[in-house]
C-alpha cells in the first residue's frame, strides 16, 4: 500500500435495480487490470460477474450482498465497493455509504432516476457523500442522457453539470466528447481497452461549445480564479478540474458522465472524473462522540500516526471463520496489535489482516488511515468501534430501518432445527435489518426482513450454506379477545370428595378498561365476605384466564374485574379453592359481556410515482385499508393508510406489480381495531377446521 494518502479513493457504485452496477464495476476492474476477462452478470459462460461471487447471486442476476475490491488508475489506488440495487437489500447500501468518501450514481440513460435511485441519494445526503452521475446504457433506443440530467436538477435538486455529450446515441453510440480537454474520444480494441483522441466532429463542434460555457459558468461559482479566467477568455483545464472538484466536495456540483459499462464505452473518463473530482479520505471530515464527555464530536485526522480509531460495518462468516470488514479512520490497524471494542470494552488481539478482491483476499501486514480493509476471527457485530487502549471514542452509528415483514418457519427435522439457529444466529449478527424471535403464543420460530425477496434469499441460504430444511407458512397474526360491555357475576365453587373438600363463593362484576390497560383488578369486599388472605388467590385466579379466551383462545386484553362479595368457609375453603372459584366467575362474567375479537392495523405509507396513485389507492382499497392522507411531494405521490396486518401479505409483490417497481411502502404497528362480523366468521371456521385436523 503507498503511503500518500492524496492519491486513495473509496468510493461505492450505487443505484436502481438493473441500471448496470456490477457491469460498470466489472468492466473498472478490467481496465485497471485487477481481472483479464469480462464476464457478463447473467453470464452465459455461468462464471457471473466478479463481485457477483454469491451462487444466488449468479442465478438471479442480482447483487444481494455488497462486496468490496482495489484497483489501480493513474497512480491512484481506488477502493471500490458493489452495492445492491434491490429495496430488500438497503442496509448493504447504508452500511456502505457510512464509510466511503463518494460515490458513483449510476442512472440508466433510459429509465432516468427511478425510485431506489431517489433512496441512494437520500441516504447520500444522510451521510454527506458527494457524488459523480454516470448515466450507463447510452446504447439502449430511446437513451437520452440529456433528459436524465434534467431530471437530476428536478427530481434530486442536484446542480447536475454535463463533462461530456455523446457522439450518436442509441445503436450509433460511438464515444464521447469531452468538454473539459475539448477532444473526442473513440473506444477502440475488442474490449474497449484503447482510448483513441482525435478533434471534435465539425457537426457537434458548436454544441459542444455551448455545452462547454455552461460548464465553466457552473464551476466558476467555485473558483474566483476560474471566473477571470472566463472573462479574459483562457480558462486552461487545469482551473477547470480544480473548480469542479471544489463543488462537488462540497456537493453543490454534481459532475455528469455518459458511457455504456456493456459496450466497453466511457468507462476510463469515468475512472479519470473519479480521482480527479472525488474526495481523498484527508478531504472528508470525519467525527467520533465521546462517551465520557456528554457525547461531545472529536474531528478525526486521516494520520497514522495517532490513535486507532477504526469502524466494523460488515461481517461476513466466511469458509475461515468470521470476516470483518473494517474502515481505519486514523490510526493505524497492524497485526500483533492489541485493540479495544468499544461497546463490550474487551481487548483483542489481531491477527490476520486482508484486503478484500470480493470473495478472494490478499494478506497484508496493516491497514493504515483512509483504507478499508478486512479482519479475521475478531468477535464483534455490525457498528462497532475499535480504537488503541487508553483512548474512548465512538464513531455515530449507520441508520438502521425498521423490518416491515414477518414469517414463520418450521425446520423439517432435528438436524435442520440444530442448522436453523446457527444460521439464524449468523444471519442476524451480520444484517441488522434481519431480525428472528420465537413467538410467545404460537410457538413458531419467525423471522422479519425489509420484504419478501429479503426472506426468501435467507430461507434460501439456509438451505445451501447450513444444509437447514425448513418450511415457511402464513406468519399467524396476532389477533386478542375482549369485552364490550358490563357483566356481572357471582359463582360458587364446592367439591366434596371425603375429608376436607373445596368452596368459595366470589361475586362482582366485569367490564372493558377505560384508557386501554391490558387488565386491572379492584378489590370492593368489605366485612370479611371473602378474608384477605384469599383475595391474592382471587386475582391469580382471574389472572390465569387471560392466556387464552374462552371465545377463540386468543389472548385477553382490556379487562376490568371487580370482587365486591362472595363467602368461605372455615374448613373447605383455601387458596386452591379461591382460584377455581374465580375461573368460574370470569367464565360466567366473560360469557355475558358481548366478547369480541380484535386485530393489529398497521400504518403503511406507500410513495408512487403520481402516474400510479389510482392503482395505489385501489390496492389498499382491496385490503380494507382505509386511506388517511395522500399528498404530492414533487412527482412522488405519499399515501398514508390503515390496513389490517392479516391483508398485508405479499403486498409487496403486489405493489411492485402494479407500479413497474416504482413504488415502495414502510409498515408499522398503530393500533387494534375491531374485526368485521364475516372475518370473524372465517375465523371461526379455520379454528374449527384445524381442531377436526388436530383431533
Amino acid at each position: 500500500m503507498k503511503s500518500d494518502i492524496r492519491k486513495v479513493r473509496n468510493i461505492g457504485i450505487s443505484a436502481h435495480i438493473d441500471s448496470g452496477k456490477t457491469t460498470l464495476t466489472e468492466r473498472i476492474l478490467y481496465y485497471t487490470k485487477r481481472i483479464h476477462t469480462i464476464h457478463d452478470v447473467k453470464g452465459k459462460d455461468g462464471v457471473g460477474a466478479t463481485m457477483d461471487s454469491m451462487e444466488l447471486e449468479r442465478e438471479r442476476g442480482i447483487t444481494i450482498a455488497s462486496a468490496a475490491t482495489f484497483c489501480e488508475w493513474s497512480d491512484h489506488e481506488i477502493n471500490i465497493i458493489d452495492t445492491p440495487g434491490h429495496v430488500d437489500f438497503t442496509i448493504e447500501v447504508e452500511r456502505s455509504l457510512r464509510v466511503l468518501d463518494g460515490a458513483v450514481l449510476v442512472l440508466c440513460s433510459v429509465g432516468g432516476v427511478q425510485s431506489q435511485s431517489i433512496t441512494v441519494d437520500q441516504q447520500m445526503r444522510r451521510y454527506h457523500v458527494p457524488c459523480l452521475a454516470f448515466i450507463n446504457k447510452c446504447d439502449r433506443s430511446g437513451a437520452n442522457p440529456s433528459r436524465v440530467t434534467a431530471q437530476l436538477k428536478e427530481k434530486l435538486g442536484h446542480n447536475a453539470v454535463a463533462l461530456q455529450i455523446p457522439i450518436g446515441l442509441e445503436a450509433d453510440f460511438e464515444g464521447v466528447i469531452d468538454l473539459i480537454a475539448m477532444k473526442a474520444l473513440y473506444f477502440d480494441g475488442d474490449k474497449g481497452e484503447k482510448v483513441r483522441i482525435e478533434d471534435i466532429p465539425a457537426s457537434l463542434l458548436a454544441d459542444a461549445e455551448k455545452k462547454r460555457e455552461e460548464l465553466i459558468d457552473a464551476a466558476s461559482m467555485f473558483s474566483d480564479k476560474l471566473m477571470e479566467a472566463a472573462i479574459e477568455g483562457n480558462v486552461t483545464q487545469e482551473m477547470l478540474i480544480e473548480a469542479i472538484r471544489k463543488g462537488t466536495l462540497v456537493r453543490k456540483l454534481t459532475p455528469v458522465i455518459i458511457g455504456s459499462a456493456y459496450k466497453n464505452k466511457g468507462v476510463q473518463p469515468l475512472l479519470d472524473a473519479v480521482t480527479n473530482f472525488l474526495p481523498c479520505p484527508s478531504d472528508v471530515e470525519n467525527q467520533a462522540l465521546d462517551p465520557d464527555n456528554n457525547e461531545t464530536p472529536v474531528i478525526l485526522a486521516s494520520d497514522p500516526k495517532k490513535p486507532l480509531v477504526a469502524l466494523a460495518f460488515k461481517l461476513e462468516d466466511g469458509q475461515y471463520g468470521q470476516l470483518t470488514y473494517i474502515r481505519v479512520y486514523q490510526g493505524i490497524l497492524a497485526k500483533g496489535e492489541n485493540i479495544v471494542n468499544v461497546r463490550t470494552g474487551k481487548k483483542l488481539k489481531v491477527g490476520r489482516v486482508v484486503r478484500m478482491h470480493a470473495n478472494q483476499m490478499e494478506e497484508i501486514e496493516s491497514i493504515p488511515a483512509g483504507y478499508i480493509g478486512a479482519l479475521f476471527g475478531i468477535d464483534c457485530a455490525s457498528g462497532d468501534t475499535f480504537v488503541s487502549p487508553g483512548i474512548s471514542l465512538t464513531m455515530t452509528s449507520m441508520y438502521v430501518p425498521e423490518p416491515v415483514i414477518s414469517l414463520a418457519i418450521v425446520p423439517k427435522d432435528n438436524k435442520s432445527e440444530i442448522n436453523m439457529s446457527k444460521a439464524l444466529n449468523r444471519f442476524s449478527k451480520e444484517d441488522p435489518t434481519f431480525k428472528t424471535f420465537v413467538s410467545d403464543e404460537t410457538g413458531d420460530t419467525i423471522i422479519s426482513g425489509m420484504g419478501e425477496l429479503h426472506l426468501e434469499v435467507y430461507i434460501e441460504r439456509m438451505r445451501r450454506e447450513y444444509n437447514a430444511e425448513v418450511t415457511t407458512g402464513m406468519p399467524r397474526v396476532a389477533y386478542r379477545e375482549t369485552i364490550t360491555r358490563h357483566a356481572e357475576f357471582n359463582y360458587v365453587h364446592k367439591k366434596q370428595t371425603g375429608g376436607s373438600g373445596q368452596y368459595g363463593r366470589v361475586a362482582g362484576y366485569i367490564e372493558p378498561t377505560a384508557d386501554g390497560e391490558d387488565f386491572v383488578f379492584e378489590n370492593k369486599v368489605t366485612g370479611g365476605s371473602i378474608p384477605t388472605q384469599y383475595i391474592p388467590a382471587c386475582e391469580k385466579g382471574f389472572r390465569n384466564c387471560l392466556a387464552k379466551g374462552p371465545k377463540m383462545e386468543f389472548p385477553v386484553t382490556g379487562v376490568k374485574i371487580v370482587i365486591n362479595d362472595g363467602a368461605s368457609h372455615s374448613v373447605d375453603s383455601s387458596d386452591m379453592a379461591f382460584q377455581a372459584a374465580a375461573r368460574g366467575a370470569f367464565l360466567e362474567g366473560y360469557a355475558k359481556a358481548k366478547p369480541v375479537i380484535h386485530e393489529p392495523i398497521m400504518k403503511v405509507v406507500v410513495e408512487t410515482p403520481s402516474e400510479f396513485q389510482g392503482q395505489v389507492m385501489g390496492s389498499l382499497n382491496q385490503r380494507r385499508g382505509m386511506i388517511v392522507a395522500a399528498q404530492d411531494e414533487g412527482p412522488i405521490c405519499v399515501i398514508e393508510a390503515q390496513v389490517p396486518l392479516a391483508d398485508m401479505f405479499g403486498y409487496s409483490t403486489v405493489l411492485r406489480s402494479s407500479t413497474q417497481g416504482k413504488a415502495q411502502f414502510t409498515m408499522e404497528f398503530a393500533t387494534y381495531r375491531q374485526i368485521p362480523q364475516s372475518v370473524e366468521e372465517e375465523l371461526v371456521k379455520k379454528a374449527a377446521e384445524q381442531k377436526k385436523r388436530a383431533a
